[in-house]
């Protein structure tokens, strides 16, 4: 009998463990005025256009206390956990800062191929470039290094940013979202205080904002405690890059369908690979590589990273990376649901923003200017709301489904369901709607858990190159790229069933980019088996909530410190 992860839940209740009053006394609590939730673009975009608004207005400033702004980013530093591509449409933050040019990037694209690749030797120029791939006018970027800048602007403009800081429990008071509560650090495997134990704080906050990104804790929680789920679930993808110096400099974007992944529907082997040329006066040339696949594939030894090191492989690939050198690595899941699958984007005192609320463009691969548009319209209706004395902030999600955002996901809602068919057949149906921008085949498309998929053998493994240490690398290499510090004698942040079916074990195994889960070496080949998990590995990928686990968040500062992905 074939086992599906979503048939060991985990041992968790997001809603009663993440969601509650404030319990500190009241004058122990930290006041702000706003308190955004997540670092990344879509939090710090927030930020600094409500300062901007603020600066005009004295009054409203006053109101918000000595703190008006606060951001609670669980990384060492904003950016730290942030992984893309990227490919960046600029036109948000150019909304955003319409005076300032200085944002980091590696230059803009103006050439770009995409390849069907039908085998390991072949790949096939597809002419005219699909619309969904093209990116005239559009930035190379990285996310990491966007964000710091980002980080820059907003503590200039007087944002109080708190670094290595967890968002760990929603504060609702009579049916009202009044803050967030901090994690405590310094608690030690069995959760006991260790010498240097600090406890966490409630942060009490005239408005909320969840700028969590892919996978947010908080915002995981509040979609069951305050009913805000879509009908439909989220769904995603997991995404793995790597970045290589190498000696000339490759000046264009390239996109790849086809191998390594297998076409027929039963494997639902949905993605690609993207390479990207970072090029930047006085630097050394890098390219971004990297392979997205969507996280409802039904082979439990399927390895987005070993697809990777596989796909490298490849003439064309090689060609490119040459005798490069890898210099950085990361993984990320990413929210592919699209419009069907996006919650409601507000409850009294709160909103959730960007990749949060399932903001992206699954056919065009896009969500970073998504996610600083959504964090822009989030501080216009907060500022217009909190002037006026009031907590709702439905205008929010008004603007989004009214901005071009809106209407380009509603185009796009069904695109990325038609591929459970199969390459052929899903790739057919796309490219009708992208030509129909969504009318036909129209209709409400369903999505599905990914962890619903149940799990079968194929021998993929058997693929995968072995790890040479120079061209193609094994997982732990990766994870030593990222400047991952987390303790391992830190409680662990993921929550799941440890004793499964030895098919949902090795499923995690090798889904994990950073061999967080361990299959022991005695296990029986079927039948139950005992998982070991090493949650020091973890760099907050996401993936595991998806595929039938929970992630939560570790103690604050904790995990990667990604530098240029």
């Amino acid at each position: 009998m074939a086992h599906a992860p979503i048939e060991f839940p985990p041992p968790v209740d997001s809603a009663a463990e993440f969601v509650g009053p404030p319990t500190d006394d009241p004058d122990e609590r930290i006041e702000v005025g706003v308190a955004i939730v997540g670092g990344g673009q879509a939090g710090l975009a927030c930020a600094i256009r409500l300062l901007q608004l603020l600066a005009d207005d004295e009054e409203l400033t006053e109101r918000l206390g000595e703190v008006p702004v606060a951001v609670i980013e669980k990384g060492r530093v904003a950016g730290a956990h942030q992984l893309s591509g990227g490919v960046m449409n600029p036109s948000a933050i150019r909304e955003l800062l319409p005076d300032d040019d200085s944002w980091p990037h590696y230059g803009e694209v103006k050439r770009e191929t995409v390849y069907f690749m039908p085998n390991r030797k072949r790949a096939i120029p597809l002419k005219p470039t699909p619309p969904p791939f093209k990116n005239h006018g559009n930035y190379v970027v990285s996310v990491a290094e966007l964000n710091r800048w980002l980080g820059e602007k907003a503590e200039e403009m007087g944002a109080y940013i708190l670094t290595e800081t967890t968002g760990q429990k929603l504060l609702v008071d009579e049916g009202k979202v009044v803050g967030v509560r901090t994690g405590d650090k310094g608690r030690d495997k069995a959760g006991g205080e260790k010498g240097n134990f600090e406890p966490g704080s409630d942060v009490m906050a005239q408005a909320t904002v969840l700028a969590e990104g892919c996978w947010g804790h908080l915002t995981g929680a509040a979609l069951k405690a305050l009913d805000l789920a879509p009908k439909d679930p989220q769904v995603w993808a997991l995404g793995v890059k790597e970045v290589w110096e190498i000696e000339q400099p490759f000046e264009k974007v390239v996109h790849t369908l086809g191998w390594p992944l297998r076409a027929g529907a039963k494997w639902k082997e949905f993605g690609g690979s993207w390479i990207y040329g970072m090029n930047r006066e006085g630097e050394t040339p890098k390219v971004s590589i990297g392979f997205v696949t969507g996280l409802d594939w039904t082979d439990a030894r399927f390895s987005v990273h070993d697809v990777l090191q596989e796909f490298k492989l490849h003439p064309l690939v090689k060609k490119i990376l040459g005798d490069g050198k890898r210099v950085a690595w990361g993984a990320k899941a990413i929210p592919e649901g699209g419009y069907w699958a996006m919650p409601k984007l507000h409850a009294p005192g709160m909103v959730i923003a960007g990749d949060a609320g399932g903001m992206v463009n699954v056919p065009k691969l896009k969500g970073i200017h998504y996610a600083i548009e959504s964090g822009r319209l989030a501080a216009e209706t907060i500022y217009r709301q909190l002037k006026d004395g009031s907590s709702d902030f439905k205008g929010y999600e008004d603007a989004v489904y009214k901005s071009k955002m809106g209407q380009e996901l509603y185009e796009s809602r069904n695109m990325k369901q038609p591929f459970g068919k199969g390459l052929v057949v899903g790739g057919a149906l796309t490219n009708a709607m992208v030509l129909t921008k969504g009318r036909f085949p129209g209709g409400h498309w369903a999505t599905h858990r990914d962890s619903e998929a149940p799990l079968r053998y194929s021998g993929r493994e058997e693929r995968y190159p072995k790890p040479d240490g120079k061209y193609t690398f094994d997982k732990l290499s990766g994870v030593f790229l990222t400047g991952n510090a987390t303790r391992d004698d830190a409680p662990s942040h993921i929550k799941l069933q440890q004793r499964v079916p030895r098919e949902v074990a090795d499923a995690w195994t090798y889904m994990c980019p950073a061999g967080v889960y361990e299959v022991p070496e005695d296990a029986p080949e079927e039948g139950m088996v005992d998982l070991i998990v090493n949650p020091s590995n973890c760099v907050q990928c996401g993936a595991i909530t998806a595929k039938g686990g929970r992630l939560t968040p570790p103690e604050g500062g904790d995990g990667p410190v990604y530098q240029i992905t």
